[in-house]
């Protein structure tokens, strides 16, 4: 048993109250049991946590099961999404299991509900059998079908079975109360006509499962003991019981079902439907867009495993549905990158540099750390020259005595370099900035150890060598929608909120010794934020992604809007 009981969630109290009234801890078992009609996101990360962070606590199995019971709209390409970021989340499921696995053994007891008086054989449409089910203050209206016979019922489920008959033309009902107060005890349906092939099962079978009706059965057949649902899935706890009441045998483990709240992201939207709308719509590229909430897209950004775990921590499981600002994700994904990421020098907005007085073939290799919350990182050398690019917002003609980057006449330190002075510039035509002249202090250079070198000047800019630097394309990503509950409108479709500047792709200049980096390797591009090699990177040409800017600076656009 877990010792600091005030730190258990209210699910960890559940199940300490469980092993206290005697079950063994020995036969606890989860499942995390995602539906593969599309990719994990952050919101299946709590989930996933939860029940694989209780299989860790308790030395307990945790299946993964995939209830795939909709040919319609599932694929082996989301299964192997599925396993991949569960793995890379760094979890180990115990089996591995499909609710496909059950199609017989569910359509047997069927059979055995049907023979008990249980279950019927229904012929309406879906519109009729909506009419009839009621409101939460209108009893429902039995159906004309109810009292079939059992043998009907019988032969019209085998014809169902073995594709005598079209979609949509009978379905299997539960035969429960059609004046319960539970609107999902009314009668509920347990198979439908479905010709479509399935990714696993082909076109073996032509009638398929609800997912209300494979599921607890499901639960039973594996030995779970508790199946932990979001919220939504409250009402259907009682339902859930029913199915289990009719094939539970009394010395197996009867599985109990228990809800938490979903943590809603800020600034996104979590459902596979609309997250397809946008997949389909061509707003974003694909499942795994770095501005996606798809773990897929998160790992492709640059988030790591550990940021994401320490984020699901902080927010905790809870009994009430709020939003989270995701700008609590993006902390945790500074405070490790902050830890982890070696540190470069790239500039994206370039204005060249030209040092007057180095000498024109000089070239030196200046010492700089990896990173220096990391001692064990080590050091590199950067290559420096005549001319550089500096960042174009470092430099200006003018500046008021806040401004301690680059001016006519001011002095700056060069990052692991030599203090400057900037003594003229040059315009285009149309008056912009295209070259600052300056001079450098030889005897300053960084970590010389000379009186010069540890001269104090305000600014420190970084810069790469022209003749050195490699050319990337970098993609800066920002929220993808504008408003903080893009869902929340009802008088407006959450694609009017969709950000238009969510993207910019920019030409950036980067220091060499990244020459050979590989997709999903992380860097800190110094003072403009953390960045990680994409998967579209090639040999001749490097593609990095923005993960998160050094500090919250969406906030505080926000404050100025």
């Amino acid at each position: 048993m877990a010792e600091d009981s005030k730190s258990l969630n209210f699910i960890e109290h559940i199940i300490e109250e469980d092993l206290a009234a005697g079950f063994p801890q020995s036969q606890l078992r989860f499942r995390f049991p995602p539906e593969p009609n599309g990719y994990l996101h952050i919101g299946h990360a709590s989930s996933i946590c939860l029940n694989f962070g209780l299989g860790l606590r308790y030395n307990a199995g945790v299946n993964l099961r995939f209830d795939d019971t909709n040919p319609a709209k599932e694929e082996q390409e989301f299964v192997d999404a599925i396993k991949k970021d569960i793995e890379w989340l760094g979890f180990k499921w115990d089996t591995e299991r499909y609710a496909s696995d059950y199609f017989q053994v569910l359509y047997d007891w069927a059979i055995e509900l049907i023979k008990k008086g249980k279950a019927y054989v229904d012929s309406q449409s879906s519109e009729e059998m909506a009419s009839q089910k009621g409101t939460p203050t209108k009893v429902g209206v039995n159906s004309p079908y109810r009292n079939r016979t059992i043998a009907e019922n019988l032969e019209l489920f085998e014809g169902m079975k073995n594709g005598v008959y079209e979609e949509g033309q009978h379905v299997l009902r539960a035969k429960i109360d059609m004046s319960s107060s539970n609107m999902l005890m009314r009668d509920p349906i347990m198979y439908r006509v479905l010709k479509k092939a399935h990714h696993r099962t082909n076109t073996d079978w032509c009638i398929y499962p609800m997912y209300d009706w494979t599921h607890g059965e499901s639960d039973y057949i594996e030995a779970v003991t508790h199946s932990l649902c979001t919220l939504e899935f409250a009402p259907h706890r009682e339902l859930y019981d029913w199915f289990l009441d009719q094939v539970v045998e009394p010395e197996r483990i009867r599985p109990k079902q228990r809800e938490f709240a979903r943590r809603n992201l800020s600034h996104t939207v979590v459902s596979k439907r609309k997250l397809l709308e946008l997949v389909n719509n061509g707003i974003v590229n694909g499942w795994d867009d770095p501005r996606m909430p798809t773990i897929s897209g998160m790992r492709r950004r640059g988030f790591t495993p550990e940021a994401i775990k320490s984020f699901v921590e902080t927010i905790g499981i809870a009994k009430r549905e709020n939003i989270v600002d995701v700008a609590l994700l993006e902390f945790h994904v500074r405070e490790h990158l902050n830890k982890i990421a070696p540190r470069i020098m790239a500039v994206l907005n370039p204005l060249k540099l030209v040092i007057t007085n180095y000498p024109e073939d000089k070239e030196e290799w200046l010492l700089a750390e990896n990173n220096p919350e990391d001692i064990s990182a080590g050091s590199r050398k950067l290559p420096f020259s005549k001319e550089l690019y500096i960042e174009k917002e470092d430099f200006r003609e003018e500046a008021n005595r806040k401004f301690f980057r680059l001016k006519l006449g001011g002095e700056v330190r060069l990052k692991n370099g030599y203090i400057i002075k900037a003594e003229s510039c040059t315009k285009d035509e149309n008056g912009n900035i295209i070259e600052v002249q300056c001079t450098y202090d030889p005897k300053s250079k960084s970590g010389s150890g000379s009186e010069e070198s540890l001269r104090k000047v305000k600014g420190t800019l970084h810069w790469v060598s022209i003749k050195h630097a490699i050319e990337a394309e970098v993609r800066i990503y920002d929220r993808l929608f504008t408003d903080e509950n893009p869902d929340g409108n009802k008088e407006k479709s959450f694609l009017e909120f969709v950000n238009p500047d969510s993207l910019k792709v920019v030409t950036g200049y980067i220091e060499p010794s990244i020459v050979d980096a590989e997709p999903e390797e992380r860097f800190q591009f110094q003072r403009l934020g953390y960045f990680n090699v994409d998967k579209d990177s090639t040999k001749n040409k490097l593609v990095f992604n923005r993960t998160v800017t050094l500090r919250d600076t969406w906030a505080k656009i926000q404050q100025k809007a």
